[in-house]
């Protein structure tokens, strides 16, 4: 794995960790409602499924950032294999949230664009 893929994985990995704190722990930030699509009386019914997933969002940039570890340490294949799955996971997971909900269209490509770039870096 080159650089430029284990500099821009480990980019994505702070970035995923940013998303799980505002997922799990910030959620209610009246700043936060568009990117979420929350209203203050949501809380109660979205709150299992935004706090899963921000921790889902955790273990991502862990496997990320285990993967670049993994690489560096001479394990280039095992290390490649989890960066790339994990990237083509964001992918694949950006086109569900644009297909699923189209006012998220600029978080569907703030997933999506690093994740493809990292994924055909990684490949």
């Amino acid at each position: 794995m080159n650089g430029a893929a284990q500099a821009l994985a480990v980019v994505i990995a702070v970035l995923l960790a940013g998303v799980w704190l505002m997922e799990s722990f910030c959620y209610r930030n009246p700043r936060l409602y568009p990117l979420f699509l929350l209203e203050r009386g949501d809380f109660g019914a979205v709150r299992l499924w935004i706090v899963n997933l921000g921790f889902y969002n955790l273990t991502t940039a862990v496997a990320l950032a285990l993967g670049v570890v993994l690489a560096r340490a001479g394990h280039v294949p095992q290390g490649e294999a989890l960066v790339a799955f994990t990237a083509a996971q964001h992918v694949f997971l950006a086109l569900v949230l644009l297909v699923t909900e189209r006012r998220l269209w600029l978080n569907s490509l703030l997933e999506g664009v690093p994740a493809a770039v990292l994924l055909i870096l990684v490949l």
